[in-house]
């Protein structure tokens, strides 16, 4: 049996560019999600991206998974080891997006943020944790940025939250040494084409880049664990790293100029 991939948020956007692009490589999915039924509002459903998938001839799984629920967390990975039996890389990518200030943030927002972000990626790495040492192997990937002390205001929920992940990812890298498993932080350098990114206006596709560049990276960071293990990369540069030269083949629209992150993010701080 090939390689397994446990993806949170795998139902659109980064998510499934992830999941199709290790799927090419031959790696089985779990597709971890929340939507079961279909949403005009919100495309995809972990069914129909499982569909999608399948037709790359791997083995498919798709789980309900809210990340903020301890045991459908555990359900989960408990089903991911009754079909495949092992995993090879946890990807945390399921998000939960809120820039305001804190005197628009509630501390029930707070604690969304927070609980889908950093503490859902502990869950779920917690959750397969046993599996991993008893493998000697595996990969846990977070969706996050590396730190940066520049204080973006209305961004303190956020930031709090994606640093978590950041800080879980380099921890673990030292822990699990001894096991032989990996541990990395990715996040992109430009702003991706997403449900995200079209509901907080982000611009327009001219400045945007596909999924498809995190998706490259996301595989680049699993072929190379070496390079890849205790560090908080960007996409785009961590390809470079390993021969990547053409990076137009990810713009949206041929002949944009993608605009930096943490750019667009002193856009919307400023707006």
């Amino acid at each position: 049996m090939g390689k397994v991939a446990f993806i949170t948020g795998a139902t659109r956007g980064i998510g499934k560019a992830c999941a199709l692009r290790l799927a090419a490589e031959g790696w089985n999915i779990v597709v971890a999600a929340k939507s079961t039924e279909e949403d005009p509002r919100i495309p995809g459903t972990i069914y129909s991206a499982a569909e999608e998938i399948a037709r790359l001839g791997v083995e498919v799984l798709p789980v309900r998974c809210n990340v903020r629920d301890a045991d459908e967390v555990r359900a989960a990975a408990q089903a991911t080891l009754d079909k495949f039996g092992r995993v090879d890389a946890v990807i945390n990518n399921a998000g939960a997006l809120w820039w305001r200030n804190m005197d628009e943030t509630p501390l029930n927002r707070f604690d969304l943020v927070v609980g889908v972000n950093v503490r859902g990626a502990y869950a779920v790495t917690e959750a397969f944790l046993p599996t991993l040492k008893a493998q000697g192997s595996g990969h846990v990937i977070m969706m996050s940025p590396p730190v940066d002390l520049e204080v973006v205001p209305g961004h303190i929920a956020y930031s709090v939250s994606k640093f978590g992940m950041t800080m879980i990812a380099l921890g673990l890298a030292e822990e699990l040494k001894p096991y032989n498993i990996a541990a990395t932080a990715l996040w992109p350098k430009t702003v991706i084409e997403s449900y995200a990114t079209k509901n907080f206006g982000l611009g327009a596709p001219e400045i945007w880049r596909k999924a498809d560049i995190v998706a490259d990276a996301t595989w680049e960071i699993l072929a190379h664990p070496d390079q890849s293990n205790g560090r908080a990369v960007l996409d785009e540069e961590f390809l470079r790293e390993v021969g990547y030269t053409d990076f137009d083949q990810y713009l949206c629209v041929p002949g944009g100029t993608p605009l930096e992150l943490d750019k667009a993010i002193m856009r919307t701080a400023r707006s």
